[in-house]
């Protein structure tokens, strides 16, 4: 389908379209799994629950930042 879209940074698009081109995927392409992805993220968001989180691992380096976090907040 053919479209415009207007409104869209100019400096994003051309670096966007000159990613997509190394990448070997069209601008077309890119939109269209960006638009996917944010659906799928509205459906979820509209059906999350805080059960549904996940833990996520953040690197060793992170490994104590709660508490870097605590000690900068409350100097605790």
């Amino acid at each position: 389908m053919k479209t415009t879209i207007r409104g869209i940074d100019k400096d994003v698009f051309r670096r966007a379209k000159v990613l997509a081109g190394i990448k070997g995927f069209t601008i077309g392409q890119v939109i269209s799994d960006a638009l996917k992805d944010w659906l799928a993220e509205t459906d979820r968001s509209a059906k999350r629950s805080i059960l549904d989180l996940k833990p996520k691992h953040f690197g060793r380096e992170a490994e104590h930042l709660s508490e870097e976090i605590d000690m900068t907040s409350y100097g605790a």
